[in-house]
């Protein structure tokens, strides 16, 4: 049932996702620890999507960056920023650090450990051929990542991905039917996709 499920998820999250967006303020630069300036040397608000994913991890907002960068190679930060107990009205304080990562930006909030990643929302990862799938799978699981099935997977913060060669799509929508049965079926058995046992 469960493999039933991330089929049935991963057919329609594939087709788009959807993130809670929230966009900071400018803070004061009294309260930057790091912040990448524009061309005139003034901070300026990194956040540039209109919709902007915002993950909430415990701890060490600039470390959850690195790695998310360290593994999507053409990444960048944009932005990291520290505010003590008083500024933040959080007791340990909270970071902040903002990254670009294939295209996309996402927010890092380390502010505790009030909130845990669940499946209930996954990032896809849209793979151009079988050798990417596997570089995407095989950094997102190493270090304390977790292989899940039919082409989920978590990485060692405990957040969702889906690493989906694009080809993937072309056999589920086949107009041979006996095409789309055998991805189908075989998908439920896999955990890394495989296209050439899908094919």
């Amino acid at each position: 049932m469960n493999k039933l499920i991330f089929l049935v998820a991963i057919v329609f999250c594939l087709l788009g996702s959807c993130s809670d967006a929230k966009q900071p303020a400018e803070a004061d630069k009294t309260n930057t620890q790091t912040v990448l300036p524009n061309e005139s040397g003034k901070s300026k608000n990194p956040i540039t999507q209109k919709i902007s994913p915002y993950l909430w991890v415990e701890k060490d907002a600039k470390a959850v960056a690195d790695y998310y960068l360290s593994i999507f190679k053409d990444g960048k930060l944009k932005d990291f920023r520290k505010f003590n107990s008083n500024e933040s009205g959080n007791e340990a304080g909270i970071e902040t650090a903002v990254i670009e990562i294939a295209g996309m930006e996402f927010t890092i909030l380390a502010a505790g450990p009030l909130f845990k990643f669940n499946e209930s929302v996954s990032f896809v990862i849209n793979t151009k051929d079988q050798a990417e799938t596997d570089y995407y799978w095989d950094a997102l699981t190493k270090n304390g990542g977790e292989e899940g099935s039919c082409g989920w997977c978590k990485d060692k913060y405990g957040l969702s991905w889906q690493v989906v060669p694009t080809e993937y799509f072309d056999l589920i929508h086949s107009d041979d039917p006996a095409v789309r049965e055998k991805a189908m079926k075989n998908t439920l058995k896999q955990k890394k996709l495989i296209l050439s046992e899908l094919k």
